[in-house]
């Protein structure tokens, strides 16, 4: 019998978030597998390890953080070949994954790997996105607005021309193109309605509207929700 492969959701940091069915899997899988940078320690690990089968055996799947696609993509197929071992001698896997594992996961570049020959099964997970909305407390769009979710590494021309047709919209990725985006929004007028949620439920969370950082500040792992719509819950 061939084990299945489940891609676990675990949330945007806080262990509480798991669902209760990734929760009940984790408690009882022998292999689990994460990504990891190799630098430090790694995220889903740590909010998956309160729920984890104590006995499961630990697989870190190294994923270098480059913007060269090659090395990711070779690390991904020895990913899968180290999981397919497992899966073969009938062992079932969990990859954790941060957030929800099809909503920009590291998860959906095993889907097609493992499938064309082991059983893939996905337990969603709540997202970062919705997971920062809940922290300010506001929605992420109303009635009829649209809302965008746009990748900080796009280009400034295609990042301009998407925010200009939104009212609302969620910055993810941001990194190293804080301050571009910044730019960016102040000329689109997104930037008075943009708060920053950093490390959204986790022990480090913190919350800023975006006009309060200064310009030597760069947060890291957040995501910036801006808002120039007409309904009344956008109103200072």
């Amino acid at each position: 019998m061939t084990g299945t492969l489940h891609l676990v959701g675990v949330g945007p940091g806080d262990p509480e978030l798991i669902t209760l069915k990734a929760a009940k899997l984790l408690a009882s899988v022998p292999v689990a597998a994460y990504p990891t940078t190799g630098e430090d320690s790694a995220l889903a690990l740590s909010i998956a390890t309160p729920h984890l089968n104590p006995a499961a055996e630990r697989l870190p799947i190294t994923i270098p953080m480059s913007v060269e696609r090659g090395p990711a993509q070779a690390a991904y197929d020895g990913a899968a070949e180290a999981i397919l071992a497992h899966l073969r001698a009938g062992r079932d896997v969990a990859w954790l994954c941060e957030g929800d594992p099809l909503f920009y996961g590291s998860a959906m570049y095993l889907v097609t790997r493992v499938g064309i020959e082991a059983l893939v099964a996905v337990i969603p997970g709540v997202t970062s996105l919705t997971a920062a909305a809940a922290a300010i407390g506001r929605p992420l769009a109303a009635r009829s607005e649209m809302l965008k979710i746009l990748p900080a590494p796009l280009d400034d021309a295609t990042l301009r021309t998407e925010l200009a047709a939104t009212p609302a919209a969620a910055i993810i990725k941001v990194g190293r193109h804080f301050d571009r985006v910044r730019t960016l929004l102040s000329e689109t007028g997104h930037a008075d309605g943009a708060v920053v949620v950093e490390h959204a439920t986790g022990e480090r969370q913190r919350i800023t509207r975006l006009a309060d950082f200064a310009h030597d500040e760069r947060p890291y792992f957040s995501t910036i929700l801006c808002y120039r719509g007409d309904e009344a819950w956008g109103r200072p």
